[in-house]
């Protein structure tokens, strides 16, 4: 059953019996069979059928959440039960928390879970917390989503990181409002949670940038401000100043917004996630 389970979470992420087929490799055929046979099996009807669409029902969306759960717990069948045997964690991490608190927290860890093969999976919040939700990773660091999480996902805070105005070196003024108007401006991607916070502070502000370009690397768009080519609004990571050349930072005040980055992980996790997240959470900046 665990094949229909996962096609059902795939159905309810891509939204309908074709794009899931697509994601997973199976015809639309082999994925209404599938949701026939789980009915079938549970007793129950999982989705409303008009047409050529269907939409998971009531009991089709309580039984989502519980099929995650299953999915999550049948990956670590295998998990061994003492600290001293190996095993897989699959984390979730943006690029900025990888080489500061992810690597502190990876330190206790190694000592204690030695034999473990950890996979770190890159990736912007919006696509770590999809494969999170798909029951794809164990646990993930990323930026707070705007918006309500699964019920079967808990979020515990770990930092949190005020954005300044990051303007070349050279450029004179701390009027960040006159710079962000007057100077080409470098946009946090809009996609992603961060670029998102951006806009809404801009939007707050009544500030129309002159906006250059849009990125959704904070190191890249710090190097291009490092050039001379425009100037950025990006968080102080890890409660530290990037140590980039040519580029100073320029307080917004009492305007001043943050990036709330925290862990995100499944109700039902194995020791070796639980223990990882205890350990993420000693290693705050």
């Amino acid at each position: 059953m665990i094949p229909e389970l996962k096609t059902l979470v795939a159905v309810a992420r891509f939204g309908t019996f074709a794009a899931a087929g697509d994601r997973i490799g199976l015809t639309q055929a082999a994925v209404s069979g599938q949701m026939k046979r789980l009915e079938e099996r549970l007793g129950v009807t999982l989705f409303e059928r008009t047409g050529r669409s269907a939409t998971l029902n009531a009991a089709g969306l309580r039984i989502l959440e519980r099929a995650k759960g299953i999915i999550a717990m049948f990956e670590h069948i295998t998990d061994p039960t003492d600290e001293s045997s190996g095993g897989q964690l699959r984390i979730g991490a943006i690029a900025s928390v990888q080489s500061a608190v992810l690597a502190r927290a990876l330190v206790p860890f190694r000592q204690r879970f030695a034999r473990y093969h950890l996979r770190i999976v890159p990736g912007v919040s919006l696509h770590l917390l999809d494969l999170l939700d798909a029951g794809e990773l164990d646990l993930a660091v990323l930026i707070e989503p705007p918006y309500g999480l699964p019920k079967n996902l808990v979020w515990r805070p770990l930092l949190r990181e005020p954005y300044m105005l990051a303007v070349p070196e050279q450029l004179r003024g701390d009027d960040w409002r006159a710079l962000l108007r007057e100077q080409p401006f470098i946009r946090y991607d809009r996609s992603s949670f961060g670029g998102r916070q951006v806009d809404r502070f801009l939007r707050s502000q009544s500030i129309d940038p002159n906006e250059a370009m849009e990125i959704d690397d904070i190191a890249g768009m710090a190097a291009l401000v490092g050039r001379g080519l425009g100037v950025a609004l990006l968080p102080i990571i890890d409660g530290g100043l990037p140590d980039i050349p040519s580029v100073r930072m320029v307080s917004l005040g009492d305007a001043t917004f943050h990036r709330e980055i925290g862990l995100l992980q499944p109700l039902e996790t194995s020791p070796a996630a639980a223990y990882l997240a205890e350990c993420l959470t000693a290693a705050q900046g």
